[in-house]
């Protein structure tokens, strides 16, 4: 995973070895990694445009929907969510444009203030699915902690456990947060630690794996321990060179390019 600049900016995340025809999600950077916002452009702008339109009533503008223009005309027309006579905003969106996490995280929140735990938990396995968010932790670290919250504690700390199997960088909160909750300390930090190490990377390809995984391998360690602090720029070179020895030298460019 890679993305130009850290601070609180939005900005499309690029996977390094993504699948053929995948479109790039559109994320919030943060310190310690990224929130997902969308998983594409369309379903972005999209929401954007059912969400002003669901409050112009009250404020009367149409900035965005200009802004918008022709693009923002193929995806959605001004007046669609009132005649869709669905008068949840959340509602129209997870049924008229698409999943997003923050919308799913609201409808559990929702089910555990009313009381009802089964649909709290039967929503938040939904979130989990794999088809829905691949490559993102966050859905497995908000259903321990909805687990958690009605008293599931060892189910909750194998949620967690499963959430750290992930990228550290995609868990919407701290790693610590998380491994707490999987009753961890710093088992998992000591052991990416010594997978880096000279010794590490030797074990590896005694074993037969191929110096390309490795370096792969080792350039996801990297982001994920950097992810922890917050300190990306101490790592970037490094990572550079691990994708340059993966061949993968435009993915290397695009680590280092700065403005």
């Amino acid at each position: 995973m890679i993305w130009l600049m850290i601070g609180a900016v939005t900005a499309l995340l690029r996977w390094p070895t993504a699948p053929a025809r995948m479109e790039m999600p559109v994320v919030e950077v943060h310190k310690h990694g990224v929130w997902l916002l969308a998983k594409n452009v369309d379903q972005f702008i999209h929401r954007i445009l059912v969400e002003e339109d669901a409050n112009s009533c009250k404020k009367g503008s149409d900035e965005l929907f200009h802004a918008a223009f022709d693009a923002g005309k193929k995806l959605y027309k001004k007046g669609d969510f009132s005649k869709s006579q669905i008068t949840d905003v959340d509602v129209y969106l997870l049924r008229k444009v698409g999943l997003f996490p923050d919308v799913l995280e609201r409808k559990v929140m929702q089910h555990i203030e009313k009381g009802d735990h089964v649909s709290a938990l039967v929503t938040g396995e939904f979130y989990t699915r794999k088809e829905h968010f691949p490559g993102f932790a966050r859905p497995f670290v908000f259903n321990a902690e909805v687990l958690l919250k009605v008293g599931r504690n060892p189910e909750a700390k194998d949620a967690a456990r499963g959430a750290l199997k992930s990228p550290w960088w995609t868990l919407g909160c701290k790693y610590h947060e998380v491994a707490c909750i999987a009753e961890w300390e710093d088992e998992q930090i000591e052991y990416i630690t010594e997978k880096l190490s000279k010794e590490g990377r030797q074990e590896d390809l005694s074993k037969g794996k191929p110096p390309v995984q490795i370096s792969l391998d080792e350039a996801a360690f990297l982001l994920d321990l950097a992810s922890v602090e917050g300190t990306w720029d101490d790592s970037l070179e490094r990572i550079a060179e691990c994708y340059k020895e993966a061949g993968l030298h435009d993915i290397a460019r695009f680590v280092l390019y700065r403005d």
